[in-house]
């Protein structure tokens, strides 16, 4: 028994380890069966921390007046629920994605409440026990002698190696189906073992006289509550806030979200450990909650302003530790502060009920926060100021337990960090935009402006008069009003003008992410009866008209807008296209990958007409040589009837594909026949741009893999070679790339 507790230590380190696998995993399930939206991320998380809060406090009661109990044996019933849970999980997301199709067909005002239904079904269960495990554990804690704390800390540093491991090695290795596979043994292991080690019975009502001769509780019942809620309200708020700051400067990507949410856990982790500690030395609690509302107010500043700094270098892993150790040391400082209220609290309880609810609350309240921050605040307020308003709330909560003779000093100290905060404040949203042209920030000119829960999307103008749409940090596209400086942009308006061009006679399209309209119109100025388009932002949309090479595009009759995600569009739809259309974010980006998937192509395949056209941006100055053969094998392996056409003043790529496997797509070009439609390319220029033909991409295809849905290849596989890209492509223009490539074939 001497030993039993290190295995407790074990048991709960890596069941947070599964816990935190468990919720990236969802995140990508979801997306792949609902879509992309603000909605569908506030659900999923909504689900995660409720259910857990329901857990936690249903347990609780239903241990509150047990004489004696296994604690470890609950635990390890839990563990094995959550592990046999995460195995169905394939199947319950399948149905889910079935279900939504339905839903879509027969009664599409009704798919909002669906989709609750369909994710409190398929998670409920596995989060209830998550939240369960608390009270359980807290037993534990009183049966082997170890705080409550140390193991709550021990579970969150579990669950922030459980991000990055899953973000940075599960899934690269074993794609999402391996990664289930082994999370759920990983839980089911430690059931197993939590099982077979507690066959000794507990007597809480025992311990709990024990308890109350060696510690009394110093925070009042009602106190310890509000203290919980605040603490996990503004946690949430805050990492919202500051993540959409830190999403601007390190992009959008699958590993950024892990490297930032690792840094919370492990701070909130290494709080949790120096509690016992702190408890010892008798430090006052508020002075610790005071500083957090003092830190956060000192750091925001500096967290405006990361865009300036550089984060990428030749080296995968070196850029990996440049963006974590700059995430950690933004957030440590006010999340160990903040980190230390709930497992304190904790400590001072000493019964499963109380822990069931300070727990439950806690997580209540970061529902709360989130979702405040995301929906209300930052719209209202902005990032920076949202972060303000967290730090002044913690101020003001932390002087309930100070002590008097510390007020003072803290009342000062607030006041000071406040005056920093305005004074300092660097105007994000109004004067500049956190971008990667922020070193060209004072050029730019603000035109349009949204900071929201999943996005900041702006349109900034420079004093060449060269306007772009920013989206997460990203210059997405732009347009130019000097014609002699278009060369950037012109491939844009040619992702609409060359599939319409080599479709006989297309009567629908779709246009997947609007972006600033320009391909849009071109599909349009080819003359369907019906453009449909697909945009995941309404923001996107309400600033088109502030680009004018769009030509209004989204004021003709023909043309039909819907905010949603292109493939979740695709996947509802029941019309059938003569030509669709796509240029994604960049393919590294969170959730893109299921843009560039063989998933995605046969859905796209199902929904053309026999003669149907596709054309996919090939973004080669913007992934490794692997990646882009293997978006163009994958792309391959739907259409193989496929070329690549380099745009001659952008030298940007575009693939493009027929769905009829015999037509030769480069010979008879039939739009061309088309007249009275204006084009700024000769027919020469057209037919110089084939640059690879079905037989030659498939060889440069041969170079890569295919990019699927459980591979997450572009998302997770190909980000940690992102930063590789200029050694790999340096000094080398798309064309002259291309051109290397066709030698090499020939």
């Amino acid at each position: 028994m001497k030993l039993f507790p290190v295995k407790v230590h074990l048991l709960v380190l890596f069941s947070g380890l599964a816990a935190l696998s468990w919720e990236v995993l969802w995140q990508v399930k979801s997306t792949l069966a609902l879509g992309i939206s603000e909605q569908g991320t506030a659900l999923t998380l909504a689900t995660t921390m409720g259910g857990m809060s329901l857990g936690a406090l249903m347990m609780g009661h239903f241990l509150r007046n047990k004489t004696s109990v296994r604690p470890l044996r609950i635990y390890g019933i839990l563990e094995i629920i959550v592990g046999l849970a995460g195995l169905l999980l394939t199947c319950a997301f399948n149905l889910i994605r079935e279900f939504d199709i339905q839903v879509y067909a027969s009664m599409p005002a009704q798919a909002p409440l669906i989709h609750v239904f369909s994710i409190v079904a398929a998670l409920g269960i596995p989060t209830w026990c998550l939240g369960a495990t608390l009270p359980v554990i807290g037993l534990a804690a009183q049966q082997h002698k170890t705080p409550l704390s140390l193991l709550y800390g021990l579970n969150t540093l579990g669950a922030a190696a459980g991000t990055l491991l899953c973000a940075m090695l599960f899934i690269p290795l074993f794609g999402v189906s391996g990664t289930i596979i082994g999370v759920a043994i990983i839980n089911i292991i430690v059931g197993f073992i939590a099982i077979a080690q507690g066959a000794d019975v507990f007597h809480p009502q025992e311990n709990k006289t024990v308890a109350a001769t060696e510690t009394t509780p110093n925070i009042p019942f009602a106190q310890a509550l509000l203290l919980v809620f605040v603490t996990g309200f503004v946690t949430f708020a805050l990492e919202v806030a500051w993540f959409r700051s830190f999403t601007s400067t390190f992009f959008s990507m699958s590993d950024s979200f892990a490297l930032m949410l690792a840094s919370v856990l492990i701070a909130l982790g290494l709080a949790a450990r120096f509690v016992s500690s702190l408890r010892n030395r008798n430090a006052p609690l508020g002075t610790w909650i005071c500083s957090a509302g003092v830190f956060i107010l000192v750091t925001t500043p500096f967290v405006e302003r990361f865009d300036i700094l550089s984060f990428y270098t030749f080296n995968p892993i070196l850029t990996i530790l440049a963006r974590f150790t700059a995430a950690f040391y933004a957030i440590a400082p006010a999340v160990l502060c903040l980190g230390l209220v709930l497992p304190w609290i904790l400590d001072e309880q000493d019964t499963p009920k109380r822990w069931g609810i300070m727990y439950g609350v806690n997580a209540l309240a970061a529902i709360i926060g989130s979702i405040s921050a995301g929906w209300v605040l930052l719209p209202m307020l902005g990032f920076a100021r949202t972060a303000w308003l967290c730090g002044i709330i913690v101020v003001a909560t932390g002087f309930i337990l100070l002590p008097k003779q510390q007020r003072a000093l803290f009342a000062s100290l607030g006041c000071i960090a406040l005056l920093c905060a305005m004074t300092f404040e660097s105007g994000v949203g109004r004067t500049r935009v956190q971008s990667n042209m922020s070193s060209k920030e004072n050029e730019f000119k603000i035109m349009d402006f949204y900071e929201g829960p999943d996005a900041t999307v702006s349109v900034v103008e420079d004093k060449k008069g060269i306007r772009r749409l920013v989206i997460n940090g990203f210059m997405a596209t732009s347009q130019s009003i000097d014609k002699s400086d278009t060369q950037f942009e012109h491939y844009m308006a040619w992702m609409g003008h060359m599939p319409m061009i080599l479709h006989p006679d297309p009567k629908t399209a779709l246009v997947i992410c609007f972006g600033t309209g320009q391909t849009a119109n071109a599909v349009r100025v080819e003359n369907p009866e019906r453009l449909d388009i697909a945009e995941l932002s309404k923001h996107v949309l309400s600033m088109a008209h502030l680009f004018s090479a769009n030509q209004g595009v989204l004021e003709d009759s023909r043309v039909h807008p819907t905010i949603m995600d292109g493939r979740a569009f695709l996947r509802r739809t029941n019309k059938t296209y003569d030509v669709i259309t796509l240029e994604p974010m960049p393919p590294f980006f969170a959730g893109v990958n299921a843009l560039y998937s063989k998933e995605f192509y046969e859905l796209a395949h199902s929904k053309m007409s026999d003669d149907g056209v596709i054309a996919q941006w090939m973004p080669f100055h913007l992934v490794s040589v692997h990646g882009a053969a293997s978006i163009i094998k994958t792309f391959q392996s739907v259409f193989p009837n496929a070329t690549l056409w380099i745009d001659p003043p952008s030298t940007t790529g575009i693939i493009l594909g027929s769905k009829d496997e015999t037509a030769d797509i480069t010979k008879d070009l039939p739009g061309l026949k088309r007249k009275g439609i204006p084009r700024d390319l000769t027919e020469k220029e057209i037919r110089d741009g084939f640059r690879l033909y079905r037989d030659t991409l498939a060889q440069y295809g041969a170079y890569g893999d295919i990019v699927s849905d459980d591979n997450q290849l572009l998302s997770y596989v190909e980000s940690l070679y992102h930063g590789k890209r200029d050694t790999r492509i340096k000094n080398l223009e798309n064309g002259d790339l291309v051109k290397k490539i066709v030698e090499a074939n020939q």
